[in-house]
């Protein structure tokens, strides 16, 4: 976790080309994270030039640690991918591949974290297919994709020129994904923070009809049968 006065978001993209728009456009989105009062971190480029992810070896470069380290802190996540034939990345889906070892954590994977996507693709096409791929992965690892998701198509080269130049509806898109998730996460803080006890150090269990709390000397055993009844109607 970062600091107790600002959320500490994370931002993950790129690819091994310096400067590409995929890297520019999570620099810009971390930037509007940092004016709605967030700590950023920036993982892009080489910084992410992972081996490539085998489960059953366990050697980890100081590359994967340190972004492991700072993803176990992150109050929020953004990540920034290319469209590579409809989908995402293989080098940012290697990268996401360690997070694996997250697993076991008290809040495993991405869970309780906000996560906003970012997808830039050489034309409009392959967004659609490829956005719906970064937020099945952030499903996937328990995290809570933003409402809002930046779709920059890059074959008009937004980037050519200066920063005056860049497109507004661009920089309008990347601020409420940021904004999005550093709010989320101030919520999610805050919730947190004012919660009962017992119930934010309690381990979440699976549940299926019918089953009942474990029960400890004072409590009330419940029966989660009419709450829960719905999953085998």
């Amino acid at each position: 976790m970062s600091s107790p006065s600002s959320p500490l978001v994370v931002g993950i993209g790129g690819t091994m080309r310096a400067g590409s728009t995929s890297e520019q456009v999570l620099r810009l989105a971390l930037a509007a994270a940092e004016r709605a009062g967030a700590e950023t971190q920036l993982f892009a480029g080489t910084a992410l030039n992972f081996p490539v992810y085998e489960p059953g070896n366990p050697t980890r470069s100081m590359a994967v640690l340190a972004m492991v380290g700072s993803l176990r802190r992150a109050d929020g996540i953004i990540i920034a991918t290319s469209s590579y034939h409809g989908s995402i990345s293989g080098f940012l889906k290697n990268a996401l591949d360690y997070v694996e070892d997250m697993r076991d954590d008290p809040r495993p994977y991405f869970d309780g974290r906000a996560v906003g996507c970012i997808v830039c693709a050489d034309g409009a096409q392959s967004l659609g297919s490829t956005l719906m791929a970064l937020r099945s992965i952030v499903h996937a690892l328990r995290g809570w994709p933003t409402p809002f998701a930046a779709a920059i198509n890059s074959r008009p080269s937004p980037f050519v020129g200066n920063a005056h130049s860049l497109p507004t509806e661009m920089l309008h898109s990347l601020d409420l994904v940021a904004r999005q998730v550093v709010e989320f996460a101030q919520m999610r803080r805050h919730y947190d923070s004012t919660r009962p006890q017992e119930f934010a150090t309690r381990t979440p269990l699976p549940l299926t009809a019918g089953e009942r709390w474990p029960q400890t000397a004072g409590d009330d055993e419940t029966d989660l049968t009419a709450i829960y009844g719905f999953i085998n109607s």
